[in-house]
């Protein structure tokens, strides 16, 4: 009695542990189908041509057919909106790495009073919903005289880009040991040569990743893009303007405009991305 018991526990240990590793691989499979098949239908759509688009049945694959994206890209006021994102999206990259890039360095050499409720804080202003404060942020730039431009947009997107700034750029200045500073400190240089000498060609691409991550977020957004700017649009708040009167092909043109550059950018930046959970949070 006592050795069947014995017997059958190791049995159902292993059961579970099998009916775990079956519902980890469906639902990863799952989740991969919800993701992608959106985006290859996109891409089908995007490479067919405007009559393929619109025709049935389907085939599934794309006939690499440029009608649809040349229609997009001569279509009436895409170009200035394509410039507009370019622009605002560069002044973001900038603006959120010249100040999260000082602050995650801050946050990981130097110990201050508050500096984990800085931290918090950081965070926390992405608790804030845009819409709860796109009027209040409407009436101060039209008073400011930013408003319906490139560097007033760009400063609402750096607001929410520069948490994650100075997160990753916190957890890669933490992945470099002070030892390292200390040792250039010996050798006569100061801090300022220190850091350029030593530390900042170690997280150079890491920085760039961060720089890159923040040119997706002000790429992709759309509500700020769509209160904030009349004139001066972005391709987002483009393309939803005109989405009730665009025909078919050029709603998929424009979703793979914006869709495509923001995965090969998150793409390019992954690593960091895991890393910013991995060390930030030790």
């Amino acid at each position: 009695m006592t050795d069947a018991v014995i017997t059958d526990v190791p049995r159902s240990v292993s059961d579970a542990r099998a009916a775990g590793r079956f519902l980890l691989i469906a639902s990863t499979v799952l989740l991969c189908v919800w993701v992608l098949v959106p985006i290859y239908l996109l891409i089908v759509n995007t490479l067919s041509s405007p009559a393929e688009v619109t025709g049935f049945p389907k085939t599934g694959i794309p006939s690499f057919d440029f009608g649809s994206v040349q229609f997009f890209l001569s279509f009436a006021g895409v170009a200035r909106a394509l410039w507009n994102s370019v622009l605002v999206a560069v002044l973001t990259m900038v603006l959120s790495i010249g100040l999260g890039a000082p602050a995650g360095y801050a946050l990981s050499r130097f110990d201050f009073p508050g500096k984990e409720a800085f931290r918090l804080l950081v965070v926390m202003t992405r608790a804030f919903p845009l819409p709860l404060l796109a009027l209040p942020l409407a009436v101060m730039f039209i008073r400011v005289g930013l408003d319906d431009t490139a560097l007033g947009l760009a400063i609402v997107h750096t607001v929410l880009a520069i948490p994650f700034a100075v997160l990753i750029t916190f957890s890669l200045f933490s992945g470099i040991p002070i030892e390292l500073e200390e040792a250039a400190w010996t050798l006569g240089c100061n801090r300022w040569q220190a850091f350029r000498k030593v530390v900042l060609p170690l997280v150079l691409p890491g920085i760039a990743a961060s720089a890159v991550f923040a040119f997706t977020i002000s790429w992709n957004e759309v509500f700020a893009a769509a209160v904030m700017t009349i004139e001066n649009r972005t391709l987002t708040a483009f393309l939803i303007q005109s989405l009730n009167v665009s025909p078919l092909h050029l709603k998929f043109a424009g979703g793979a405009a914006l869709v495509i550059p923001a995965l090969i950018f998150i793409f390019a930046v992954r690593k960091y991305l895991f890393a910013m959970w991995g060390i930030a949070n030790r």
